[in-house]
């Protein structure tokens, strides 16, 4: 039974990103730690009472195609009637068109426990997101008018529509077609992993399809993007008559079976409507506002399913009563969770999802501040910021997250194998993260080419001062606190001269970066967990030196422990990462593909 991490929460947003750290940011003026506190309990309620009771059952049932449509497993139509009426997804909606207008570091948050409570029941408010994000840079004022209230209440609900049979990551080869007819363009072709592309939740669907015009350039450059509404808008803006398009069948997925999956055919029948979405050859473009949204959403499922993994876990060593630790002294039989190995097993959890949770907090914060402070450069510089470090959150988060959903596994022993006991569905949910919304690959060639070789290190360095900065002032703290300090300052020394070789064999060899792009972004992801980790150890070690209260001091100590454990047993591997990034290239890049 899953338990929203609410006291964990509060210590992230409060102690390790900090009360003050939208000041400036004049929408957020009466954001705090504190009132964000009261959103999570609401929404950690609904996780906990209306979410986590389907969480198994979805798998079980999976969503169910037919020719009439696609059915959602039993309980999520009133699950979704229930999620609207409370307001979750005008959270981070634009005030103009009925949103809360919170800021994307609260909603980072909250998606968290929605994630963690029914991944499946979540994904659809993902791409609802991401298609407002679209909508929201890129249309023109009457699009906006037409589909954002609607969308932004959750009434409408969103997809993206980018892969096709033939092209995957590479959307060169998209073969959709969009013909020009009067004030609209009439599509024609098949989509495929169209995740809710087909439902019974919402009223319209609205799906954004990536096609190309007649007569466009080849290449990524002729691309478009396109309105597609399932039903097409009436006058008074209510769905009208229905568009030519349909489900054909839905995936048969290993895990987040309850969400579907949909293969998308558009223009049987001479095709489908579509309204143009800004410029046209711009769809890639734009396309990249939803995918940038979506990329740190799918961040935090990683760590959100290693949560619910890592609860599920902890539960079973406390309960399972089997044999005894070493040590003459030891009584039997005991928990497991006395059994040093599973102790190393869960903190190896604990710890990580603690650091990933820190870093992707952080992101969105700077992405926040990016946005919305009043002094440009502090706009530009966190902006940057926050665009580097989404995919290290995306490819990172939900590597480890995987890993740690099968280390959930192993604490169960032979029960984690057998589908009963649920430790396996976490494990086969968060299997999807590291490849949608671009695998880990893609984030790395995105952190390595076009994050860090562009501008030289530039944005990278500045973070790295101030990482160093921010680990010296912690020189005089409490000494709990002082050996992830020095461990994280090891490991950015690491990260540093990995930089520093990357981007010379990078200026040599661009292709020669590819190979060990994967190694860099995990070693970035360990090295910048390991600063947030080195903060929360400080903020707790700090706590209980100035007397916290007694109900306060062992969740503090187990800050400080878990701290303790990553630096000790955690950043290690960033010498072998380091290692690999300054010397590795060569023996993948001059490889004979004959020979495997």
């Amino acid at each position: 039974m899953y338990k929203a991490p609410l006291q964990d929460l509060h210590f992230a947003l409060d102690a390790v990103i900090g009360t003050g750290v939208l000041a400036g940011c004049e929408p957020f003026s009466d954001y705090s730690p504190d009132f964000a506190l009261d959103v999570l309990q609401e929404v950690g309620r609904f996780a906990e009472g209306v979410l986590d009771p389907l969480y198994a059952s979805a798998d079980r049932e999976s969503a169910q195609w037919s020719a009439d449509g696609v059915r959602t497993p039993s309980g999520f139509k009133e699950a979704y009637s229930q999620f609207v009426a409370d307001g979750w997804p005008q959270l981070r909606g634009q005030p103009q068109y009925g949103g809360q207008g919170m800021p994307t570091l609260l909603v980072t948050a909250v998606e968290e426990i929605l994630a963690a409570g029914n991944l499946s029941f979540r994904l659809c408010q993902l791409l609802t997101q991401g298609a407002v994000e679209a909508i929201t840079h890129c249309g023109s004022d009457a699009q906006k008018r037409v589909y954002l209230p609607k969308m932004v209440r959750g009434e409408w609900t969103g997809t993206m529509n980018l892969t096709e049979p033939q092209a995957g990551s590479d959307l060169s080869l998209l073969r959709t077609r969009a013909v020009p007819s009067g004030d609209h363009y009439l599509l024609s072709g098949q989509k495929i992993f169209i995740t809710y592309g087909e439902h019974d939740l919402s009223s319209n669907i609205v799906h954004l399809v990536l096609a190309r015009i007649d007569g466009a350039p080849p290449g990524v450059k002729g691309i478009s993007l396109f309105i597609v509404p399932k039903f097409l808008p009436d006058a008074e803006g209510a769905p009208g008559r229905r568009n030519d398009l349909r489900c054909t069948s839905i995936e048969h997925k290993l895990g987040i079976r309850g969400s579907p999956t949909c293969s998308m055919l558009y223009g049987e029948q001479g095709g489908a409507v579509g309204y143009l979405l800004g410029e046209a050859h711009h769809g890639l473009e734009y396309m990249f506002v939803m995918m940038n949204a979506a990329r740190l959403g799918v961040g935090v499922e990683g760590y959100a399913m290693a949560e619910r993994a890592y609860q599920q876990a902890l539960g079973w060593a406390q309960s399972r009563v089997q044999g005894k630790p070493p040590g003459p002294s030891s009584p039997a039989p005991l928990s497991i969770v006395h059994h040093y190995d599973v102790r190393r097993m869960l903190l190896t959890m604990k710890s990580q999802i603690e650091a990933m949770r820190y870093l992707a907090l952080y992101a969105a914060a700077q992405l926040d501040i990016g946005l919305h402070h009043a002094d440009e450069s502090v706009r530009v510089a966190a902006g940057l910021r926050g665009d580097f470090l989404i995919p290290i959150v995306k490819g990172w988060s939900t590597e480890t997250g995987f890993e740690l959903c099968s280390l959930g596994v192993q604490v169960h022993g032979g029960m984690g194998f057998i589908e009963e006991t649920g430790a396996a569905q976490p494990l086969r949910d968060a299997r999807i993260s590291t490849i949608y919304e671009g695998t880990t690959g893609i984030q790395a060639a995105d952190l390595t080419g076009r994050k860090l070789f562009r501008d030289g290190g530039k944005v990278f360095l500045a973070l790295a001062d101030e990482i160093a900065a921010s680990l010296n002032s912690f020189g005089s703290g409490p000494p709990e606190a002082q050996s992830i300090c020095a461990a994280a300052a090891d490991a950015l020394v690491q990260l540093r001269q990995s930089t520093s070789a990357l981007l010379q064999l990078m200026s040599a060899d661009a292709a020669q970066g590819g190979a060990v792009a994967v190694p860099f972004l995990r070693l970035a992801g360990l090295t910048l967990g390991g600063w947030m980790m080195a903060k929360a150890a400080h903020a707790a070690a700090m706590r209980l030196s100035e007397g916290a209260p007694e109900g306060q001091r062992d969740f503090l100590a187990a800050k400080v422990q878990s701290a303790r454990f990553y630096g000790d047993y955690v950043l290690p591997q960033t010498l072998a990462l380091a290692q690999i990034v300054k010397g590795g290239a060569d023996c993948v890049t001059t490889s004979d593909p004959a020979l495997f």
